[in-house]
């Protein structure tokens, strides 16, 4: 177990090593150069000139990646001029929301793709499972934005029951002391979540009901529910576990979407702000952070199934 991990970590330094230098590159691809994407079109020759040499830009390619490295290290991600603040604090200040919403809308998907994928196993072929394979089929379908707006117009407009607007608030305690605010946002992000969770979960769940162990269970006597819930289950859950990792990215681009319709002041509203203001630097640190999120995700994910799945234990110990 230990050699794995070492492994494991070994393989998510040298990503994050790769994203870094990918990050480098796309900042200096950057039309006209950092210099003309921060101080924009209307910077002289001489304010473009003193920009690059009070950053580093006119230095040697390796120096420079020595040097974004080294601020990296300490937490420097850059300086928005259209924030006038620095991408750290612009960052520090809305992951934390997005993180709030991220778990919120991945705890209700967990909650509610569970039962739904137990369900669709356990009367596979049969009409709950043809209703709940065209509800999500449906669900994953739809454009997240077309979804987020149809919850508005139902839940705000027909029967006003919900705000349309996410939390206001400019500090996390402030969010969470809204939570009717965070109703919408967080089950229109979590729609699609649960259409993939239960197909993952009807997988997993109708591979194990014809194991051999499952058989055994029912020999013995047990019951159809101790069978599917104590024995076929525990297993049924190691691709979801897995998958919790790797849905960073595809959470991500929802909360992109949802925070924006729903003006919820998080990561996810500030990347598309600064996309529409051309703000690069911001742009660059969002990427990078999501970018070291989902490699150490994926890293949580593996390493949680090997603790977790004894066959896995047994697959590393026999080699």
């Amino acid at each position: 177990m230990a050699r794995y991990l070492i492994v494991r970590l070994g393989q998510a330094l040298v990503i994050v090593v790769l994203v870094t230098i990918i990050t480098f590159v796309i900042l200096h691809l950057l039309p006209g150069g950092a210099a003309r994407a921060t101080l924009g079109k209307e910077a002289t020759l001489e304010q473009l000139a003193a920009f690059d040499h009070e950053m580093g830009y006119d230095r040697p390619w390796i120096q420079q990646y020595v040097m974004y490295v080294q601020r990296l290290l300490h937490g420097d991600l850059g300086y928005s001029f259209q924030l006038n603040q620095s991408v750290t604090e612009a960052i520090g200040q809305r992951l934390p929301k997005t993180m709030v919403l991220s778990l919120l809308s991945t705890l209700l998907a967990i909650v509610v793709a569970i039962p739904l994928g137990v369900i669709q196993a356990t009367r596979r072929n049969r009409w709950p499972d043809y209703t709940i394979t065209s509800l999500s089929l449906l669900a994953y379908a739809t454009p997240i934005f077309f979804l987020g707006l149809m919850m508005i117009i139902l839940f705000s407009q027909v029967w006003p029951i919900l705000p349309p607007e996410a939390p206001q608030g400019f500090t996390l305690g402030e969010v969470l002391a809204d939570p009717a605010g965070l109703v919408l946002p967080t089950v229109t992000l979590a729609v699609v979540t649960v259409a993939v969770y239960s197909r993952y979960v009807r997988s997993s769940m109708v591979d194990n009901l014809n194991e051999n162990y499952v058989r055994t269970a029912r020999s013995k006597g047990l019951s159809e529910g101790r069978v599917v819930v104590l024995h076929t289950l525990r297993n049924g859950l190691f691709p979801v576990i897995t998958l919790l990792g790797m849905y960073l990215p595809a959470l991500f681009s929802g909360a992109l979407v949802v925070e924006s319709l729903f003006n919820f002041p998080g990561m996810g509203q500030l990347f598309w702000q600064a996309a529409l203001k051309r703000d690069f630097p911001i742009l660059l640190g969002v990427t990078l952070i999501i970018s070291v999120a989902t490699v150490f995700g994926a890293l949580l994910a593996d390493v949680l199934y090997a603790a977790v799945d004894p066959r896995v234990r047994l697959r590393r110990s026999a080699s």
